[in-house]
This record gives structure tokens, sequence and C-alpha cells, in this order.
């Protein structure tokens, strides 16, 4: 596997892997965390364009999409618990697979992690598969962030100190 910057014209499979997610994600007692067509086509082709979007990909087939940016999320400023540390971070959002049990969304967490050793990442507290993953991958559960829109998260952090 490897993990390459998307392009414009993966969007409609880009856009294919994240409607799946939000099926599975509903199969699996998570109907609301991206219950309203969330993201939508306008804001990934805006992380496309930023060069914040990733793909996972294997001999030419997109088994996963993600972003990721170095430097403070709003978001994560205030945290009902504590974070791991207070060092400069990269964030993980908008992951998805196309394929469950391949290890796709390890193969995404370990190639983040090389790039900074410090992540954050946030998942609903419906999504048990996603926090199964983080828990596999080495993330801790540090508290509870707020969406700008108000909705509670959990906050998860791995560190490499």
């Amino acid at each position: 596997m490897e993990i390459l910057h998307a392009r414009m014209e993966q969007l409609p499979r880009i856009m294919e892997i994240y409607a799946a997610a939000r099926a599975y994600m509903k199969e699996n007692g998570n109907p609301t965390q991206w219950g309203d067509g969330y993201p939508d086509e306008a804001l990934i082709r805006a992380d496309i364009e930023a060069q914040k979007l990733y793909t996972c990909a294997e001999n030419g087939e997109i088994l996963g999409v993600f972003f990721f940016d170095t430097g403070e999320d709003p978001t994560y400023a205030h945290i009902d618990g504590a974070w791991l540390n207070d060092r400069p971070y990269a964030v993980i959002h908008r992951i998805a697979v196309a394929v469950h049990g391949r290890g796709v969304a390890g193969f995404c967490f370990d190639a983040c992690f090389q790039k900074c050793n410090n992540l954050k990442i946030d998942t609903h507290r419906d999504n048990l598969p996603m926090q199964r993953a983080l828990s596999r991958h080495g993330f801790v559960p540090c508290g509870t962030i707020y969406l700008a829109n108000g909705d509670a998260r959990i906050a998860y952090q791995k560190s490499g100190e």
C-alpha cells in the first residue's frame, strides 16, 4: 500500500468511499456522525486543492482516504479532559476505507505517525469500530471536544513521547 495526495480526477471514487462509509456507520449503530451527507463534495474538493487529502492505494486501487494536516485545529483548543502533551501535532480527519479488515486504516495511521509523532483525532461516541481501531493503533482517549456546531466527539491522541 502507498499513501499519495488525492487528485481531482479521483473525486468520484473518493465520494463513493465516503458514501460507503456513511452506510457502514449506519449499519453499525452510528447513523448520525456523517448522516447528513458529510463530507460533501465541496469540502473534499477544497481538501484536494489544499493538498491535505490523501489516498491509500494498492495496485492503483484506492482503498482509503483521509485528511491530514499539521498545525492547530480550533476544535482541539478546549478539551473536557487532558491531552497527553502540548507539543505541536498533526490531525487526521475524515478517514474512510473501502474495504474493512485489510488493515487500511492502520496503514494510514502508521503513515501519519511517521510524518508527525504527535497525532490527534476524534470520533463520535457511537463509532465503536473507529474507537477499536484507534485503540489497537496506540491512540489514547483524552476527553471530549466539541465541534463548531456543538456536537461532542471523543478526542484521541498518540504521541511518541
